[in-house]
C-alpha cells in the first residue's frame, strides 16, 4: 500500500485581507503540550486569555472569551443568542458580510430591515439614526471593517443613539480589532465579534467577542441547561455569576453549540462541561493578545497606518488606482482597480506562482473588478510592502499594464524614510 507523501507547505508571503501570516511565536505556543480542559494550569490560561482581551478590545465588560470556530461562529453565536422569534433587527450593509449578518438574523428569526448603500461608501450616521428612529430595532448590526470593498463605517454616534434609543448594539469587527482603534466601551457597542484570522496573527479557528449586561440580562432570561449536568436538587441559575434561571423551551437559545449562556458558564469558575475546549488554540490566542499588548495598541494602530501609507503611495506611483471612497478607507485593507484589459485572477495567478505573494480577489459586483491587499498583524511589515510592489509591478508588466516603471517601490521607500526622521515616532516593524 502507497504511503502518503511528507507534507509540504510551500513558502508564501500572505497579503490578503485575511488569513495572514501567523505570529512565529503563536506557531511555538501552539506546539506545546497539551493540557486537559479542567486542568488548573489551562483554566488559569483561560482567565489570563480573558484578561488580555479585555484590554485589547478595549472594555470593562466581564465576558470577553472566544468562540470555538471561524470568524462566522462567533458572529451567529451572538445573533442567535440575543434575537428571538420575531425582534427587529436593523442592518446598515455596505459590503458583502453586512448580507451575512441578514442571513444570520434572519435564520435565527428576525425581522430583518436591511438598509444599503453602494459599495465603496459607508453611511453617514444621521442616515443610520433616522432610520432606528423609523423601524425601532432590537438589534442594529453592523459590520465596523468591511473587507469586500475595504471600507470602515464610523460607530460612535450610531452607538451613543443606540444607547440613547434602548435598542442595542452588536457590531462585527473582525477586520479592525488588532489594526486599528476599536473601542468598545467608548462607542457604546453591546456585542462585539472579532476573529483570530486577521489582524490578531494567530491561525483561524477562534472567534473572540465580549458582550455587556445588557445582552447578558437576555442571555440569562433564556438559559438552558443540559439535562444531566447538574446533580438532583441543585440550583440551575448558581451555574452563573448572576443568577440566571431557565427560560423555557419557548424561549430557549436555538443552538446548542452557539449557546453563548451555556458558553459563558464554561468561561467563568463554574466551568459548565460544554465542549472540550480547543486547548492549542487557545495557547495560540493568548499568545497573540500577548504580542500585541507587548507592542501597545497605540504603536500596533501607527505601523499599519504606515504601512498602509507606504503601500498606496507605492501603487499609485506606479499609475494604479484605488476603488472606494478614500475618507471611509479601512486601513488593513486596500482595494486597486483593476486596469482595462487586464485578466485580474491571472495576475494573482502569476504572483502567486513566481513570487510566491498572495492577494486577494472580491466578491458579488466587484469580482473581477478589483483586487484586494491587506496589510494585517504580522503580514503588516516593510519587508512584505517593498516585495508586494516589486512583485506585482514585474507582473502587471508582464499582462502588458502601462505603468511607471520603477516608481512604486521608491514611492514606498520615500515614505518609510520620512517617517524615520527624529520627528516621527512611528516604526514599520
Amino acid at each position: 500500500m502507497s504511503q502518503p507523501p511528507i507534507l509540504h507547505i510551500p513558502p508564501r508571503t500572505i497579503m490578503t485581507p485575511g488569513p495572514v501570516e501567523a505570529e512565529p511565536s503563536v506557531l511555538k505556543a501552539m506546539s506545546s503540550s497539551i493540557l486537559g480542559q479542567f486542568d488548573p494550569g489551562f483554566t488559569q490560561i483561560m482567565n489570563d486569555t480573558m484578561v488580555s482581551l479585555r484590554k485589547v478590545l478595549q472594555t470593562d465588560n466581564h465576558w470577553a472569551f472566544p468562540v470555538d470556530g471561524t470568524s462566522r461562529a462567533g458572529i451567529e453565536a451572538m445573533l442567535c443568542s440575543v434575537i428571538e422569534e420575531g425582534d427587529r433587527v436593523l442592518i446598515p450593509c455596505f459590503g458583502r458580510f453586512g448580507y451575512l449578518l441578514t442571513e444570520i438574523a434572519e435564520r435565527s428569526g428576525a425581522e430583518v430591515h436591511l438598509m444599503a448603500c453602494e459599495w465603496g461608501k459607508v453611511f453617514e450616521p444621521a442616515q443610520v439614526i433616522a432610520e432606528m428612529e423609523r423601524v425601532k430595532p432590537k438589534v442594529v448590526a453592523m459590520v465596523h471593517g468591511d473587507t469586500s470593498t475595504g471600507r470602515m463605517q464610523p460607530l460612535k454616534d450610531i452607538g451613543q443613539a443606540c444607547r440613547d434609543l434602548d435598542m442595542l448594539l452588536i457590531v462585527d469587527a473582525v477586520a479592525t480589532v488588532g489594526g486599528t482603534d476599536v473601542k468598545t466601551d467608548e462607542w457604546n457597542i453591546d456585542g462585539l465579534i472579532t476573529g483570530t484570522q486577521k489582524c490578531l496573527s494567530v491561525p483561524s479557528g477562534l472567534a473572540p467577542l465580549t458582550y455587556n449586561d445588557r445582552i447578558e440580562q437576555i442571555l440569562n432570561e433564556r438559559k438552558s441547561i443540559e439535562k444531566g449536568l447538574i446533580p438532583p436538587g441543585e440550583n440551575k441559575g448558581g451555574m452563573s455569576p448572576q443568577g440566571g434561571r431557565s427560560g423555557g423551551i419557548g424561549r430557549r437559545i436555538r443552538s446548542n453549540y452557539l449557546d453563548l449562556s451555556q458558553l459563558q458558564d464554561y468561561w467563568s469558575p463554574a466551568r459548565l462541561n460544554h465542549h472540550t475546549e480547543a486547548t492549542s488554540m487557545i495557547y495560540g490566542l493568548y499568545e497573540g493578545l500577548r504580542v500585541i499588548l507587548q507592542e501597545g495598541l497605540p504603536a500596533r494602530f501607527d505601523r499599519h497606518r504606515l504601512n498602509e501609507k507606504a503601500l498606496v503611495a507605492g501603487l499609485e506611483a506606479m499609475g494604479l488606482s484605488l476603488f472606494g471612497d478614500p475618507a471611509s478607507k479601512l486601513p488593513t485593507v486596500t482595494c486597486v482597480n483593476i486596469p482595462a484589459n487586464i485578466h485580474g485572477d491571472s495576475v494573482r495567478a502569476m504572483l502567486l506562482e513566481e513570487f510566491g505573494i498572495e492577494i486577494a480577489s472580491s466578491f458579488g459586483p466587484l469580482h473581477g473588478k478589483i483586487w484586494r491587499i491587506g496589510t494585517m498583524g504580522y503580514s503588516c511589515q516593510k519587508r512584505n510592502i517593498l516585495l508586494t510592489l516589486g512583485a506585482f509591478e514585474a507582473v502587471l508588466l508582464r499582462h502588458g499594464a502601462k505603468l511607471y516603471v520603477g516608481s512604486g517601490v521608491q514611492a514606498a521607500m520615500d515614505v518609510y524614510e520620512e517617517a524615520a526622521k527624529p520627528n516621527h515616532e512611528v516604526t514599520a516593524k
